[in-house]
């Protein structure tokens, strides 16, 4: 009896067990869109999405976001922490190609679709977690809030629909894999000279204007950092191109110049 009462516990623990995992979140439908779609160039250091072809595909991207806004709070605060915030990156990314595909091909910057004084990321259009959200209540409301996540690396993965913005990924961000995901966009955006150089000439470390716009979010103490210099410290090896350029980005003495930010559409040509 006693031997009966055990295998039975280990058979509830099992299956206990296996529907944890299979009540997270399948990115799926979305993983793969971005293979189908999205194009890795320069070695992976930025991409290039086929709007075109997602134009129709939409109806399978809507299925995702159907998917996506499904999800009740109640179970969304169940999950892992790195599960949450894929979660999220991924809709801001979803999101943000609907909304791309709204006008497509008639616009030439995401910028396009706002007006003087009402920009695209404030539109309310999303339906998440119980509410209609903007863009910018995802990754500022949400992402960023403070307190909960914590990772300045997210910049490398949510994307704006610009050439000036680190690659969408050709995968969904997942809980299991976010950590080795955001590590690789960090590496990889700033691997780019086109938007992230040592300037020997000058001797100024010449950056993408996130870093001006969000350089905070790199000084509150992640990994102990407490400066944009020391963030980059750390990622000297993906930012500079010679030894000497290296060790002075280490030194922490150099200096900052943002560079202007490509706001053209990241489509492909």
């Amino acid at each position: 009896m006693i031997v009966i009462k055990r295998l039975f516990l280990v058979i509830v623990l099992f299956i206990t067990a296996n529907s944890v995992v299979v009540a997270k979140f399948d990115h799926s439908i979305w993983n793969g869109l971005l293979q189908d779609h999205v194009y890795i160039i320069r070695h992976g250091q930025a991409s290039r999405v086929d709007y075109a072809a997602l134009l129709q595909q939409r109806a399978v991207l809507r299925k995702y976001l159907s998917q996506l806004s499904a999800i009740h709070v109640s179970e969304f605060t169940t999950w892992s922490k790195p599960e949450r915030l894929a979660f999220l990156i991924n809709a801001y990314n979803a999101y943000t190609v609907e909304l791309i595909l709204t006008r497509y091909p008639r616009l030439e910057s995401i910028k396009d679709l706002g007006f003087l004084l009402f920009s695209p990321w404030k539109k309310s259009f999303v339906p998440l977690l119980g509410e209609t959200h903007s863009l910018d209540d995802i990754e500022h409301g949400m992402i960023r809030k403070s307190g909960d996540y914590h990772e300045p690396r997210i910049h490398f993965a949510a994307n704006c629909a610009s050439i000036g913005c680190p690659a969408l990924r050709n995968e969904a961000y997942t809980g299991i894999k976010l950590e080795e995901q955001l590590e690789a966009a960090t590496h990889a955006f700033l691997a780019d000279r086109t938007r992230n150089r040592y300037n020997a000439t000058t001797g100024k470390l010449e950056v993408s204007e996130i870093f001006d716009w969000y350089g905070e979010d790199f000084a509150q103490g992640w990994r102990g950092w407490h400066s944009l210099n020391q963030f980059f410290a750390h990622y000297a090896e993906s930012l500079t191109d010679t030894s000497k350029a290296r060790q002075a980005v280490i030194s922490g003495d150099v200096k900052i110049k943002f560079l202007d930010y490509d706001w053209k559409l990241n489509r492909k040509r």
